[in-house]
């Protein structure tokens, strides 16, 4: 069974148990961060922050230890912050949520629970990693074509996707430079990648020699 080192809810914290979940805190995030880390790719700043917040939620933890006063404080400062950043994906939202899960076990003392858990999770999230899920989605690209407001965008390139990819499907038409002109953006696999300059020049002859991008998909559109 698993127990918990904070025994006296609302009492005094001592130095032990303090280092103890502080340490804990530490050691899972670390594991965490680094399980992130080889499944995917990481930036820096987000890699210290799968750290960073298990203590972070700890410490909070600790410090309401059953306080309802100071946990009204608490929920009423955090509730002035407002956190920008730009979308993240799926696995980055779940590995947030994994280190506040981390956080809330060791701030309640529950140490061996968290590192039980974490040892599970970190398993399973490397293992599913490894599993080809939809290797086709990988060798779709994202494929943007700027036309004449004059053009029809629903026939004028048939031939050509028909020619060279193998799927096509529109994501999105919008007006740009000040109407005058389409955006089309399109969901492309391409039949043979080492055609792909010559499926752009013959793109370019009919689009007028306009702006054609041909790009990897965002891995933050692939949300919870």
């Amino acid at each position: 069974m698993f127990h918990s080192l904070l025994q006296n809810v609302g009492g005094t914290l001592s130095y032990h148990s303090a280092m103890v979940c502080t340490g804990v805190s530490l050691l899972v995030g670390i594991i965490i961060a680094f399980s992130y880390r080889l499944t995917g790719k990481c930036s820096k700043n987000f890699f210290v922050s799968l750290i960073l917040l298990p203590c972070l939620v700890q410490t909070i933890i600790m410090l309401v230890n059953g306080n309802l006063g100071t946990g009204v404080a608490i929920v009423g400062a955090f509730s002035l912050i407002r956190f920008r950043s730009v979308p993240g994906n799926s696995r980055e939202i779940t590995c947030v949520f994994f280190s506040m899960v981390t956080g809330l076990a060791t701030g309640t003392g529950y140490v061996t629970y968290a590192i039980f858990i974490t040892a599970v999770v970190v398993i399973a999230m490397v293992l599913f990693s490894l599993i080809p899920v939809d290797r086709r989605e990988r060798r779709r690209q994202n494929l943007k074509i700027t036309i004449y407001e004059d053009l029809d965008y629903t026939e004028i390139f048939e031939d050509l996707f028909e020619k060279y990819l193998k799927f096509c499907e529109v994501e999105m038409v919008k007006t740009v430079n000040m109407g005058s002109m389409y955006q089309i953006v399109y969901r492309i696999e391409q039949k043979d990648r080492k055609k792909e300059k010559e499926f752009i020049d013959e793109l370019r002859c009919r689009n007028g020699n306009l702006n054609i991008v041909c790009s990897k998909i965002p891995e933050f559109m692939e949300q919870l």
